[in-house]
């Protein structure tokens, strides 16, 4: 056993908790037992109600983290391996050729999950233990342990698509275990089914939970839909999001509501959707879960990094034609800064293909609002007074074969300049910090994790692989007419379609690898869609469907782990 690597492993994240929080400050047994009461410990903590509340306010604040925060955030990276975008700053680096068993750029999403499998199995172990006190009543008790079975629900969901049969860990691990093997998908499944029917039952009815964002029975049931999705119980996942779409009140939107910020000049609901502020209202029946962010907290509020992962590097564009700067952003203390308030501080880390940019839109090209501009920028200005180009749309063509810093401008649209969905992850001139870099890229603002545009579309999907395309064209209209899209017919009901309309509705939401691979079209839209021009269809290898076990977990367990096949 290779014990250097033990602190990379599914070992370590499953007695972290307890060894490192729950062991005790103490001498001999025989003479005094110290506990530990001046830190979080799951002993000085999770014994009392108001404590179990805490810990799991800390699975919400580490899932959201883990899936919006980060250069590596698993929402943006991992729809980045997939047909719908790329690495616009670094194209030919981030590909299926670098993911193998030892590269640590890939770690994050199987170390991600076994924390929240961790933390989860601790916070049950309390839950259920007698000793503790403080709860208000049974019902209280069982609402808290469903809303900790749904995180380990979560957890084991994505684990289960990425990996295939993965290990199956239920309880709460205090000592050593490096016997880890992989248990069947059949068993995952059904422990995770097991674990949200409990909370299907036990949570509490949209509109009744004590604070916004925590998780409701519509989110139980709508992660239980995907479940079962990937499982392929495809009955099972239109009953389950027919609860959804019936049984708690949920509505899609149609109508303008909230505030919107006004820079658009214009705007539409599906912009109204995404504006700051708009998620948690109390008129917006469409949010069945939503991440919360706290704006200019140092510390637990968390910062979404949507506009710096999804918008164009314009600022890198360098002097126009005429040789003056392309762009000077705002003047602060007399300086320009380079940076717009408009459009802040994005890298371009997730780059859309033109499959999401121009295709999916072939069909309803001026009438869908999903592709208005005010919800996709396509065009940019050059911004300098001094200029001749001054206010004209950026074209590279007028560059001719002008190049700067090695790049040539008019083939370089996958870093600076490309459309960029600006109304649904941007916050357009809402600088909350960071003024003299326009926000830095990052947002406070709360996105939806779960929302029921998507459950109409889940249940589509659910209705095409059963055989009933009427049922499915008619859930597909449902957000279609929303769109002020053109309405569809059976016979135009296909996977290819609804992978499509999940495009036009979800891009930026949904982690797209997810979908591909329970459809069955991983491979085939990856190698037609993604037009990465430093790397043909990501270099995606036949075996890439999955991803391999981390070679520090295989060392750990002296091989008792196996890899999946091809990265041997």
């Amino acid at each position: 056993m290779k014990y250097n690597f033990i602190s990379n492993t599914i070992f370590s994240k499953l007695v972290a908790m307890t060894l490192l929080l729950g062991g005790l400050l103490g001498c001999n047994e025989n003479f005094l037992e110290e506990k530990p009461l001046d830190f979080l410990s799951p002993e000085n903590t999770y014994t009392e109600a108001s404590g179990i509340k805490l810990g799991i306010n800390g699975l919400h604040n580490y899932l959201r983290d883990a899936l919006y925060y980060g250069d590596d955030a698993i929402v943006y990276f991992y729809s980045s391996m997939a047909d719908v975008s790329y690495n616009g700053e670094n194209p030919g680096g981030v590909t299926y050729e670098v993911l193998t068993p030892t590269n640590s750029l890939f770690y994050k999403l199987w170390n991600n999950m076994y924390m929240l499998i961790s933390r989860s199995n601790e916070l049950l172990l309390y839950i259920d233990n007698e000793a503790t006190t403080g709860w208000e009543s049974a019902e209280q008790q069982a609402m808290y342990k469903g809303e900790v079975l749904f995180f380990r629900a979560y957890a084991y969901r994505l684990l289960a698509s990425f990996y295939g049969d993965i290990p199956l860990v239920t309880e709460a691990v205090s000592t050593p275990k490096t016997d880890f093997v992989r248990t069947p998908l059949k068993e995952v499944y059904a422990q995770i089914e097991n674990d949200l029917l409990f909370a299907t039952q036990h949570l509490p009815d949209p509109g009744k939970e004590d604070e916004k964002g925590r998780i409701t029975k519509g989110a139980a049931y709508q992660l239980l839909s995907e479940v079962y999705l990937q499982a392929g119980e495809y009955q099972k996942a239109v009953d389950a999001s027919t609860h959804v779409i019936d049984d708690f009140g949920y509505r899609l939107m149609t109508e303008r509501f909230g505030s919107t910020n006004d820079v658009f000049g214009t705007g539409d609901v599906f912009l109204d959707l995404f504006a700051y502020g708009n998620q948690n209202l109390s008129e917006n029946k469409e949010a069945i879960w939503v991440a919360q962010f706290a704006a200019n907290l140092s510390d637990g509020g968390g910062k979404n990094n949507g506009p710096r992962r999804h918008g164009p590097r314009y600022y890198s564009l360098g002097n126009d034609p005429a040789g003056y700067t392309c762009i000077l952003g705002e003047l602060i203390d007399g300086k320009y800064t380079g940076y717009t308030d408009t459009l802040s501080r994005p890298v371009s880390w997730s780059r859309p293909t033109y499959y999401v940019t121009n295709k999916v839109w072939e069909s309803d090209w001026n009438n869908d609002i999903r592709n208005a501009p005010h919800n996709i920028k396509r065009t940019y200005y050059f911004q300098n007074p001094e200029s001749p180009y001054n206010g004209q749309a950026i074209d590279f063509s007028l560059w001719g074969s002008y190049e700067t810093n090695g790049r040539n401008q008019m083939k370089d649209t996958c870093n600076y300049i490309y459309p960029y969905w600006i109304g649904k992850v941007g916050d357009p001139c809402h600088v909350q910090a960071e003024p003299l870099r326009s926000g830095a890229g990052y947002t406070w603002k709360d996105c939806y994790f779960m929302r029921l545009a998507e459950t109409y579309l889940n249940r589509a999907e659910a209705y095409i692989q059963l055989g009933e395309m009427q049922k499915a064209a008619d859930d597909i209209n449902v957000v279609r007419s929303r769109a002020n899209a053109k309405l569809i017919t059976a016979s135009d009901v296909s996977i290819d379609y609804l992978l499509d309309e999940r495009v036009r509705e979800l891009y930026t939401e949904e982690i797209r690898d997810v979908v591909l691979r329970r459809t069955g079209k991983f491979l085939e839209y990856l190698r037609k869609n993604n037009d990465n021009p430093q790397a043909p269809a990501m270099n995606v290898r036949d075996y890439n469907i999955l991803w391999p076990i981390p070679q520090t977990e295989i060392d750990a367990t002296g091989g008792a782990l196996t890899q999946n096949p091809g990265y041997n």
